[in-house]
């Protein structure tokens, strides 16, 4: 890191990841520029924060200016900004150093690297193999989502005892990501969907989230979905020593000899990496079935890496889930409170409800948004809760889309959904935050209102 002291650093876009590359090089006492394409006056709260660091760092808003790029040593962009942007491509035909927020970490990183890919389920995967690895001794750092940057890893005060850096890896960091060699990867799925303003085709997105195979080695370890990934030659024909998962049976799909892995058969979780291992799931804490199937991912990578039983079957009994998703977070008097306030669509508050097999209290509502319609989802909502509390502003437009049903409620603040969801529950019930609506009506966002409710819960 003492290489880039002094230097001239230009950082392009300004949001949450450009702040933590502020942090990190106003350590190194450098002459910092930051420069977005936003205008001004989109960026008020941005400016009133940065004018409170020391140094103020020089601004340039509305646009990218060649001269500010060719007059800086080390260019560095955040993740929302096109690579191929032409002024970051002058920047390297004049040999200016030029990388992602990712690539500088990845470049300053001396530290065995796990990249959790795949379109669904990084964030979730990262932090349960993280988690086991807590309960093994082990001390893991977990970057690579809009929570917590790959670069500040470089501010770790612990960072000589780290043991393995756990990241999330989007197709968009794989762009123009050189000399990238991850000791494990492991591999969620392939989603069809993919963003248009980073990649020429489907063809193109594809190619570029499967480059991260080419770099491993048969010492390297690759974890793959079989039930999502199996018929990929890719997979099928990497170099490193490949482990599936799957929630079918490898016995009953008569592949148990052939693979090595995790599956789920007569109710019980099974690992045959190394030597068999059996984990109970009875007492398994996460809902859902996209989190069962992160489950066994992270138990898979998990026993590649030779942890401890164990600490696999504490993760399984405990892992709380990832905040603000589907996050448990306290069973009070035999009613279970689950934080959920990340899910702003109809579409996953749907696919959230469908997740519990206990009679579900649902608190939801929020930002009133006209245009949003409703009543595609409200059957599907209406089957799958007992108790209904709808809250904010879009609260009355929700209830008549819903229609008659008894135990639909409107209340006036946040506070009093919380406590009249309680005071409705009986045993075993779930109280479930799903709001299906943005946060803005009360909140700044939904990491404020899914905190506020956890404080709310355990004030009760």
């Amino acid at each position: 890191m003492e290489r880039y002291k002094g230097k001239k650093i230009l950082i392009v876009g300004i949001g949450d990841t450009g702040f933590k590359l502020l942090n990190f090089f106003n350590r190194l006492d450098c002459l910092i520029k930051i420069t977005d394409i936003k205008p001004i006056f989109d960026l008020n709260k941005v400016v009133k924060k940065l004018k409170k660091i020391d140094p103020v760092p020089e601004m340039i808003f509305g646009e990218h200016r060649d001269e500010d790029f060719l007059d800086s040593d080390v260019i560095v962009y955040c993740s929302a900004v096109n690579p191929e942007l032409p002024q970051l491509e002058l920047a390297r035909a004049q040999g200016k150093e030029v990388y992602s927020e990712f690539a500088l970490a990845n470049k300053l990183c001396k530290k065995p690297i796990i990249a959790v890919c795949g379109t669904h389920g990084r964030t979730t995967v990262a932090h349960m193999i993280a988690f086991t690895l807590k309960q093994d001794g082990k001390n893991p750092f977990v970057a690579g989502s809009s929570e917590k940057a790959f670069i500040e890893l470089g501010m770790q005060p612990d960072y000589d005892e780290i043991d393995y850096v756990v990241v999330e890896v989007s197709a968009i960091q794989m762009k123009k990501l050189k000399d990238f060699h991850p000791k494990m990867v492991v591999f969620t799925d392939i989603g069809e969907s993919y963003p248009e303003k980073f990649f020429l085709s489907a063809g193109d997105y594809i190619e570029t989230k499967l480059s991260i195979i080419k770099s491993l080695s048969p010492e390297d370890s690759l974890i793959v979905n079989f039930d999502k990934l199996a018929n990929n030659t890719f997979f099928r024909n990497a170099s490193a020593q490949t482990f599936w998962y799957s929630r079918k049976s490898f016995v009953k799909m008569g592949v148990v000899s052939e693979l090595q892995g995790t599956h789920f058969h007569d109710k019980r979780i099974h690992s045959n990496i190394y030597c068999h291992s059996e984990f109970k799931v009875n007492q398994m804490r996460i809902v859902g079935v996209e989190n069962r199937e992160n489950l066994l991912a992270a138990i898979t990578a998990c026993k590649a890496l030779d942890v401890s039983d164990k600490a696999i079957q504490f993760c399984i009994e405990k892992f709380p889930g990832i905040p603000h998703r589907l996050e448990f977070i306290i069973e009070k008097n035999k009613v279970a409170f689950y934080n959920d306030s990340k899910s702003e669509t109809m579409e996953n508050l749907v696919k959230s409800i469908k997740a519990y097999k206990s009679p579900v209290i649902l608190i939801a509502g929020g930002k009133d948004i006209e245009d949003m319609d409703y009543s595609p989802y409200t059957q599907e909502i209406l089957d799958n809760i007992r108790v209904l509390v709808l809250v904010g502003e879009c609260k009355e437009r929700l209830s008549r889309a819903l229609g008659d049903h008894s135990q639909i409620y409107l209340v006036g603040s946040f506070e009093e959904s919380v406590l009249f969801a309680y005071q409705k529950s009986r045993t075993g019930d779930v109280v479930l935050l799903s709001p299906g609506n943005h946060a803005s009506d009360f909140f700044r966002d939904y990491r404020e209102r899914g905190s506020y409710f956890k404080k709310l819960i355990y004030q009760l």
